[in-house]
């Protein structure tokens, strides 16, 4: 019995002594209450800005966050926003999460700024109820209000929207990394108007082709940061068929990019057999225009599915 009663006066004092070392709890801090949008409602707002907490308009891959958003609060439990696809203003359900929280159009939002000449959103990732702490949720919009615009700026979104200075400095610092190093499949930046290949012979067929699958979320963008092109070559030595990575450098030359084979003791003869398609046959049957950037040329990477048939058929 002493033995029990020595042990727990023991745990005891040890508790005591954790709990008197610890650092204290923070607090969280209470949960925001629902904004009050009121004085918004009916105030039609263009995006004029979407950029990272940087300041900047790209990434390091070539991504731009391009503003493209109108919106109007109709009602406190909807917000209209233009499709441009049907060309009209369309109406989500402006849901209330928690905090500055919200959700419509199928996107999760931080409302950071309301008021009645501007709004400034946080664009956010949310998995599973968690929103992503990374760059995902690194996006802030800007909204002016169209009269704000018009009446005090004097000025069209238009113009508002165009890249920054930062931004061309930037990319002109992306792309000289990338045509300093054209070989090199990590230095390349994704250029803003991609590379453009087209046949210099009509019975070459050239096909430019598009990754775009809203359902899965492959917007716009994956068409110029992952360009694709399928070409047909008639009268090669051989059937062949190979799809693989080609980098483009700011004077439209073609060099051998990555590919992939499942026998890697093959992987040597597979290099060769595809520089030599990328020198004899794209390098001299294509016209290929560099990639540029904010009008900056520079070094790019294509994928390219390539068929040769032998003959002409």
């Amino acid at each position: 019995m002493r033995v029990i009663t020595s042990l727990l006066i023991s745990i005891s004092s040890g508790l005591l002594l954790i709990a008197c070392n610890a650092k204290p709890v923070k607090e969280k801090p209470l949960p925001k209450t629902r904004l009050d949008l009121s004085d918004i409602t009916g105030i039609r707002y263009t995006e004029v800005k979407r950029r990272f907490s940087n300041g900047l308009s790209f990434d390091t891959m070539g991504f731009e966050q391009e503003p493209s958003w109108i919106i109007e609060l109709k009602n406190a439990d909807t917000i209209l926003a233009y499709d441009p696809a049907q060309k009209i203003m369309q109406g989500f359900h402006l849901h209330y999460d928690h905090g500055d929280v919200y959700n419509f159009a199928k996107e999760w939002f931080r409302f950071k700024l309301i008021s009645k000449d501007s709004l400034v959103f946080q664009r956010l990732q949310v998995n599973k109820k968690v929103i992503a702490d990374d760059i995902r949720s690194d996006v802030n919009m800007t909204f002016y209000a169209d009269a704000y615009i018009k009446n005090k700026l004097h000025t069209d979104a238009a113009k508002i929207q165009r890249p920054t200075k930062a931004d061309t400095l930037f990319v002109q610092e992306m792309a000289d990394r990338a045509n300093r190093n054209p070989h090199n499949t990590d230095s390349v930046f994704a250029a803003r108007q991609v590379a453009t290949l087209t046949a210099l012979d009509n019975r070459i067929t050239v096909e430019r082709l598009s990754s775009v699958d809203r359902l899965n979320g492959r917007t716009e963008a994956y068409d110029y940061l992952y360009p694709r092109y399928k070409i047909v070559i008639p009268n090669a030595y051989k059937d062949f068929a190979y799809e693989f990575n080609v980098m483009v450098d700011e004077k439209g030359k073609l060099h051998l990019g990555k590919f992939f084979t499942n026998l890697p003791e093959y992987r040597e003869v597979r290099k060769k057999v595809l520089a030599g398609i990328t020198s004899v046959y794209l390098e001299n049957l294509l016209k290929v225009n560099p990639g540029s950037t904010l009008g900056i040329a520079h070094a790019s990477e294509v994928t390219v599915n390539v068929t040769g048939r032998k003959g002409t058929k």
